[in-house]
């Protein structure tokens, strides 16, 4: 993976924590809908591009996209890995869907942003 992909990976990694994050300030100035799901997209728009640094380039991004997609959902279905407190809601499988292929969406257009940008393109 070149350094510029690797660097763009572990940046959208800290913007999905950090939507995380600032879920809980925003928890009384947001609608219940982000309130209740933006922590779901956020974790998984991070899970995918977790995956992608550790997978990568190896994987084509329709299999990064299953497996973020795979452990996100799955922690749904274990509460939580059985290690965390998860409030179920059929709807998170939804959120968690949005988010990694918003993460998807993000990384083929600034993927092809990047290689339109290199030198020699």
């Amino acid at each position: 993976m070149n350094t510029h992909l690797r660097e763009r990976n572990v940046v959208m990694v800290l913007v999905g924590v950090a939507a995380l994050l600032i879920k809980g300030w925003l928890s009384d100035s947001t609608s219940s809908l982000a309130r209740d799901y933006l922590g779901n997209v956020a974790a998984s728009f991070a899970v995918y591009f977790l995956i992608a640094i550790a997978a990568a380039p190896r994987l084509q991004r329709i299999w990064v996209a299953a497996i973020a997609l795979a452990i996100v959902e799955a922690f749904e279905l274990t509460d939580g890995f059985g290690m965390m407190m998860n409030t179920y809601d059929p709807f998170d499988y939804l959120a968690n869907a949005l988010g990694v292929a918003l993460a998807c969406g993000v990384d083929f257009i600034s993927a092809h942003l990047m290689r339109a940008g290199a030198p020699g393109s």
